[in-house]
């Protein structure tokens, strides 16, 4: 049974050593026992909060019979699944629910959090009310279990030589997390994502700019305007000068905190290995990009 405590979460437990003990007259005394153990969960309590206020709000909208725990309980047990990955079944028995219950506890707050994930657009408008000009887009591709057959070869990305989804994200220039697009299959490449969302045409609606490395070279077709600025690569004839490999080092430090916020967002260890359809994979991106802003900038 989780309880919070302080800025963490820890799980009731019951002495192991009573799996040992006769009771009089009857069967051993661990046939009956269920053993638990406690677990930190590092997260503060401003994102139990959140969740709980979102979970009572909804519960208002739709007047439901009765709910077997709290809302701020729930959420305790929610974020224990996708901060450690931690087993339905596991946590059903250890909070004395059903694994259904957690199934549809978990879904139900994901859907709530992905809902307040930003769209593309606003989320430029917003970097731009803030003073900004320019942003930094990357992308990163999440591991997922390889299947068997012919369909899940799309999946297979040959740079990473492993199964995934591939996603696009975009910082502002303090690094936080502004926008993720939605799951496509891992062999797709990074030109073919940011074309299908239609990145250069909003931040060209917005009037920024935006870093990015060799993989989006060639999405700016513009010349005398580009707003995709990525760096400079050689060749066997052609060598980089002084100058290009500073400007290289200067891209490479203007990009370096959305590797930041990558790491960040990989410590919600429910990505570890997606076992998800991409629809679902991108809703839950969604919600750990609202989790993980909440966590960051507090």
């Amino acid at each position: 049974m989780l309880h919070p405590h302080g800025d963490s979460v820890l799980l009731d437990h019951q002495d192991p050593s009573l799996s040992g003990v006769q009771n009089p007259g009857s069967r051993p005394l661990f046939e009956f026992l269920i053993n638990t153990y406690q677990c930190r969960l590092p997260l503060s309590t401003r994102i139990i909060n959140h969740l709980a206020g979102l979970l009572r709000r909804r519960l208002k909208a739709i007047r439901p019979r009765w709910r077997i725990l709290s809302p701020g309980r729930i959420a305790v047990i929610v974020l224990a699944v996708l901060r450690h990955d931690q087993c339905l079944a596991d946590m059903a028995g250890g909070n004395n629910v059903s694994e259904s219950a957690v199934r549809r506890w978990r879904g139900e707050l994901i859907t709530l959090l992905a809902a307040q994930a930003p769209r593309l657009d606003r989320a430029l408008k917003k970097v731009v009310k803030r003073g900004g000009e320019v942003v930094v887009i990357d992308r990163t591709l999440i591991r997922t279990q390889r299947r068997t057959g012919k369909a899940d070869r799309r999946n297979y990305s040959g740079k990473h030589r492993d199964h995934g989804l591939h996603f696009l994200a975009l910082t502002d220039e303090s690094g936080r997390l502004i926008w993720i697009s939605a799951a496509r299959p891992g062999r797709t490449h990074d030109i073919t994502a940011a074309c299908h969302d239609h990145v250069v045409a909003h931040l060209r609606a917005a009037g920024l700019g935006a870093l990015a490395d060799l993989g989006f070279r060639g999405l700016d077709n513009d010349v005398l305007d580009p707003v995709i600025v990525t760096g400079f690569t050689a060749s066997r004839i052609h060598k980089l000068t002084i100058g290009q490999k500073d400007a290289n080092q200067v891209l490479a430090r203007g990009r370096a905190p959305v590797e930041h916020r990558f790491a960040h967002l990989m410590n919600w260890r429910a990505l570890t290995k997606l076992r998800t359809d991409p629809a679902r994979a991108t809703h839950l991106l969604s919600a750990l990009l609202v989790l993980t802003n909440l966590e960051v900038n507090r």
